[in-house]
């Protein structure tokens, strides 16, 4: 079980594999997103002071990055996941908190590196690390949060949840290897496109909440079945959030809109464009991709609009989603729950 499963194959517009409801499994109302930050505010407040306690070092740069990275703040959400599945099994101690930093410093690490790779300069409307000191100590300070993360895991003294976050970690460092591996590949397709954001985002999610409900005691098909949950609302998130790079505000996003194309990324709503367009589009979609040139945005937006490639991203991260809450269905009934339920909502109705 600690391995995660493979990504779902490709959903359709109108997907028939979500497993139908009866009335007794059918998700709560949706807990708005506010509501969800205030439920948790007391263990995330924890888990905060926790992350810039452990973040310490005797080495300057390393707290300047550090301070720089907390300071930024952002949704918190994979660390908010763990406290989330830990309370929703009736767990009450406070080890959760450790466990929401660890993987609160996986994630982090992988930004750090994701920012030298991409070579991007801007990330939750603030310049990156890596514009602001440069790519060698970008790295450097990644890898001293991914040890950071080791160090924390091996005080909880629960080998587990170690051996499930090495190989989450190992995923996730699959899941860039492969990205790059496709970068200015404009015949990326859909499978390749699902095996990356399974590994480069899917695996922490599932991860965040299986070992919630690993530290709450809860039994191997429960554990299961929170990992379950994460990897899906994992993939929505993922789906969304490429959907976004096409349509949203971009000082909501906090990054510049294009970026993907930017960076020779081909992610769903221009696999799919793609896959719909006319000779002509597809050879000017096709250039984009392989030079990272976003002179033609224009001319892929209405592509990507005129083929339906949102409203077909959206219908596949809606399925995530759904999936998502139906393997919630065998959780007792509590607040907690119901913010799990509303993170799947969240993750298709954010405008960043």
């Amino acid at each position: 079980m600690n391995r995660p499963p493979a990504a779902p194959a490709p959903l359709m517009m109108h997907d028939t594999a979500i497993p139908s409801r009866s009335p007794a499994s059918t998700p709560p109302p949706a807990v708005a997103w506010p509501s969800i930050q205030r439920l948790v505010a007391a263990d995330m407040a924890a888990v905060d002071a926790l992350i810039r306690r452990r973040l310490a070092s005797e080495v300057v740069l390393v707290n300047q990055i550090g301070e720089h990275i907390v300071a930024a703040g952002g949704k918190r959400l994979r660390p908010m996941l763990a406290v989330l599945a830990a309370r929703a099994l009736g767990y009450d101690g406070v080890d959760h908190h450790q466990l929401a930093a660890i993987i609160e410093f996986i994630h982090t690490a992988t930004l750090l590196h994701d920012d030298v790779v991409d070579e991007s300069d801007l990330r939750r409307g603030r310049r990156t690390a890596n514009a602001l000191w440069g790519n060698a100590p970008s790295v450097l300070v990644g890898d001293f949060l991914y040890s950071r993360s080791f160090q924390l895991m091996v005080e909880l003294t629960q080998p587990q949840v170690m051996a499930v976050l090495a190989d989450t970690t190992n995923a996730i460092a699959e899941g860039e290897v492969l990205q790059l591996l496709h970068v200015r590949n404009p015949d990326t397709d859909e499978a390749a496109y699902d095996r990356v954001i399974e590994r480069k985002t899917a695996v922490l999610f599932a991860a965040a909440t299986q070992l919630g409900a690993l530290l709450a005691g809860a039994d191997e098909r429960i554990q299961q079945a929170l990992h379950d949950y994460g990897l899906e609302l994992g993939f929505a998130f993922q789906i969304a959030d490429d959907v976004l790079d096409y349509t949203a505000d971009a000082q909501a996003l906090g990054k510049n809109l294009g970026d993907d194309l930017a960076e020779g990324k081909a992610t769903l709503p221009l696999i799919h464009a793609l896959a719909h367009c006319d000779d002509a589009t597809r050879a000017i979609i096709r250039h984009a991709i392989s030079a990272g040139d976003i002179d033609a945005m224009p001319t892929i937006l209405r592509a990507i609009v005129a083929s339906g490639s949102l409203d077909y991203s959206r219908a596949k991260a809606a399925a995530h989603a759904r999936r998502a809450q139906h393997a919630l269905h065998s959780l007792p009934p509590s607040p907690w729950v119901d913010a799990l339920h509303g993170l799947a909502r969240y993750a298709l109705e954010r405008d960043h």
